[in-house]
């Protein structure tokens, strides 16, 4: 099992590196001069070559790309174009402020999610479970701007229960951000929640099917205490995996949400970075978010192997 873990924390970290490549390598080929974007288009050359040259732009990409990653792993994002200011100071309030939104969506979608999934397997066949497939697979069809789009005529316009813009601040009351972001939040529930159902759901039904299943109804056993005793358990693996997968969906995929809402976090750091062609501000955003994609998914790995005793044995 150590070995196992071991593995899955090797890859880990091969993946981060090769993403953080790719990014640089996207963030490279980008067309149009990025010291001409940021400069304007009444720049003199002179201006343009000086300017140039305090970027490292007058330095191989290898050992740029070199140079940004070992500072990155060292804590050192280096300096936004626009304003000169430090982007770890820039980043962290809003990364904060990302992970609190997707902590407040996680806490309402997993519970529900897994929640009507079980039941959902214990009617099978019934109303119930026909009216959560349909709900689910309309939820997965619809974009997520759209979904917000629809919650803000519905919340906002209609009934004035909310407001369309999420705006937190540093030392905000927990009961005022939270009222803030309910909007946001409940639209990444309807996005996650619908694919953790369907996958808790699909996992429990496939293990009805085992013998030593067959044999607890046989005995005697309820459906209900069946599925929540011994169906369960051993399709944790599967709905681990995808609560982990919708865990980093909810921390990378907030992009277009917060946009929506103009919410102050990550993803709308990034957004206006792009609009303002900050590179080394979409850089860090980018190596941040594939960070907290690479570790939940490698921390869903290793519980899966935990909860899995087949894992820990060669076939």
């Amino acid at each position: 099992m150590a070995k196992l873990i071991f593995n899955r924390l090797l890859l880990a970290v091969f993946t981060l590196f090769a993403v953080s490549v790719l990014i640089f390598v996207c963030t490279e080929i980008l067309p149009g001069d990025v010291a001409s974007a940021v400069l304007g288009q009444g720049a003199t050359p002179e201006a343009l070559v000086i300017f140039r040259k305090e970027l490292g732009l007058d330095v191989p990409a290898p050992i740029r790309f070199w140079n940004w990653f070992t500072s990155a792993i060292q804590g050192d994002l280096g300096t936004a174009l626009t304003n000169k200011r430090v982007i770890v100071d820039e980043l962290l309030p809003r990364l904060a402020n990302t992970l609190f939104l997707a902590g407040f969506a996680a806490l309402i979608a997993i519970p529900l999610a897994v929640g009507l999934g079980i039941i959902a397997a214990i009617n099978e066949g019934k109303l119930s479970d026909k009216l959560s497939n349909v709900v689910t697979l309309v939820a997965i069809s619809l974009p997520e701007f759209f979904i917000a789009y629809l919650l803000i005529i519905f919340f906002v316009v209609e009934f004035a229960w909310f407001p369309s813009l999420s705006t937190v601040f540093a030392g905000m009351p927990l009961g005022e951000r939270i009222y803030q972001t309910t909007l946001p939040a409940l639209t990444l529930t309807l996005l996650v929640a619908a694919h953790i159902l369907r996958m808790t759901r699909s996992s429990v039904l496939s293990v009805m099917s085992t013998p030593y299943i067959e044999m607890a109804f046989l005995k005697g056993a309820k459906r209900r205490r069946v599925i929540t005793r011994h169906a369960l358990p051993n399709a944790a693996a599967p709905i681990i995996t995808v609560i982990g997968l919708n865990l980093a969906y909810l921390v990378v995929g907030v992009v277009v949400i917060e946009a929506v809402f103009t919410y102050p976090g990550l993803g709308q750091y990034m957004v206006d970075a792009v609009s303002k062609r900050d590179v080394p501000v979409i850089q860090a955003c980018g190596l941040v978010f594939a960070l907290v994609f690479v570790t939940l998914n490698t921390l869903a790995d290793v519980l899966v192997i935990l909860v899995n005793p087949r894992l820990r044995h060669k076939r």
